[in-house]
């Protein structure tokens, strides 16, 4: 049997499973495939990268194996990350084994996080494998500070990556990380631009993971701050509208689209916490703001059959904790977004 291989227990719509200590079901995995990526953004990592070496990464195989067994105990989301994703080699093979749990209806969504510059070339097999929503972070469309905050990107490679996917079905939603010094005036018209794409929005508070080469005080945007700025010339609704994340969303009449806050140390959104993060060394971190860590690929590479790789999953979901305790003047974690995964 290959990995890619559908089976009888794969198939079946499972209940939740994974409950943690405070009662919180977990049906949300995010997957980083590579800790490498094309661009080198200012707040993400640092401008010269010690990428893993290879036999630290988990294989295609073990990435599967391991993405199913989460679907196979209740996970209904499924987000792949990096780094960047698409810069992974055999990541459409990976999408292409596992959407066939979209197939069998053991998976709601299969999606993935990207920074588009690989997107034109790869949004129509996305589509055909049942990719129906993807995310894209942006933080501008001035091609100057774009080439600044990405150090040496090509903005125009990222719009025909977004517009491709548009073209191919995908609902797009634009992911920007608020930056006081950078792109806090210009925020109003990205708003504005990915809603008339009919784009979805999300704007992010810079989060405090990893040594980067600046200091994250001069960036930090209060997304409360952002909003009561921008309610004195629109007019935003809050609406309950969900997609498994942590954004709480806001309609804004004047452009008829939806708008998301992600809040990570203004308003922290641990209570409805239902995800887990698999970083592409196998490592489950089951809370973004802490060191917790539980070792998957030891399990797997130390011949695990499936009954306890589960159990495994499960003593790891048992000690997820409360909440993060984010602060912005210094790093709540050592390791950098792009190892975590998005």
């Amino acid at each position: 049997m290959t990995p890619y291989d559908d089976s009888p227990a794969q198939a079946v719509h499972a209940a939740p499973r994974l409950i943690d200590g405070f009662g919180r079901a977990v049906t949300y995995l995010r997957v980083s495939v590579t800790d490498r990526c094309d661009l080198r953004c200012l707040y993400c990592m640092s401008e010269h990268m010690t990428f893993l070496p290879k036999a630290q990464v988990l294989t295609l195989e073990e990435l599967d194996r391991l993405a199913s067994t989460f679907v196979g105990l209740g996970v209904r989301k499924l987000r792949l990350t990096g780094g960047e994703p698409l810069v992974r080699k055999g990541f459409m093979d990976l999408v292409a084994g596992l959407s066939r749990h979209l197939r069998s209806g053991a998976l709601d969504e299969l999606t993935l996080t990207t920074n588009g510059t690989q997107l034109e070339r790869y949004a129509a097999d996305l589509a055909r494998h049942g990719v129906r929503r993807i995310n894209v972070s942006l933080d501008t469309l001035k091609p100057d500070l774009f080439r600044k905050l990405t150090r040496g990107g090509d903005l125009t490679r990222v719009i025909a990556g977004i517009d491709a996917a548009l073209a191919a079905g995908i609902a797009v939603k634009i992911n920007a990380v608020a930056l006081k010094a950078d792109n806090a005036a210009e925020l109003p018209d990205l708003i504005q631009w990915a809603h008339a794409r009919g784009c979805d929005m999300t704007l992010i508070e810079t989060m405090p993971m990893g040594e980067v080469d600046q200091d994250r005080t001069d960036q930090y945007l209060s997304l409360q701050d952002v909003r009561r700025d921008l309610s004195s010339f629109w007019t935003l609704e809050d609406i309950h509208h969900a997609t498994g994340g942590p954004a709480r969303y806001v309609r804004v009449a004047e452009t008829g689209g939806r708008l998301g806050l992600i809040t990570p140390l203004s308003n922290h959104f641990c209570d409805t916490c239902n995800r887990v993060r698999l970083t592409c060394t196998g490592t489950l971190h089951t809370c973004l703001g802490r060191d917790d860590a539980s070792d998957l690929r030891a399990v797997i590479r130390g011949g695990a059959n499936d009954a306890q790789l589960r159990e495994a999953i499960f003593a790891a979901i048992g000690s997820k904790p409360k909440g993060h305790d984010f602060q912005i003047a210094h790093p709540a974690v050592a390791r950098h977004m792009s190892t975590t995964g998005g």
